[in-house]
């Protein structure tokens, strides 16, 4: 009984087929393929991601010393600078960055450590 189920299987072509009469080995190293593959995406796309933001915060930080405006020819009256609105934005941004930068060393150990391969930083 066994062998005319196996040769009825066996007659039959296509990929539902031969998927449903893969053994659990090939179907864990399927599984595991799919797994590692995810996982190694979403890191590098985590730490590009990363990346992006530190760099957008540094160039941010950078710019608030542009205190020309809008008019490149003059400069912003001390009476309009709001100095304590200044040192707190600075300072947010500051954080927001050691934040980024904490986050991309942790990513890039933890990347080259579950992947055995280095990551761009």
């Amino acid at each position: 009984m066994e062998n005319v189920i196996e040769n009825q299987l066996n007659e039959l072509k296509g990929s539902f087929v031969k998927s449903l009469m893969r053994n659990n080995k090939e179907i864990r190293d399927d599984r595991a393929l799919s797994i590692a593959e995810d996982a190694e995406l979403i890191f590098k796309r985590e730490v590009e991601d990363v990346n992006t933001e530190l760099k957008r915060l540094k160039r941010d930080r950078d710019n608030m010393l542009d205190l020309a405006g809008t008019d490149k020819t003059k400069i912003i009256n001390p009476s309009d600078f709001d100095a304590k609105s200044f040192v707190a934005k600075d300072l947010s941004i500051g954080l927001k960055i050691r934040d980024c930068e904490i986050k991309l060393e942790i990513l890039a150990n933890r990347y080259n450590e579950l992947f055995k391969e280095e990551v761009g930083v």
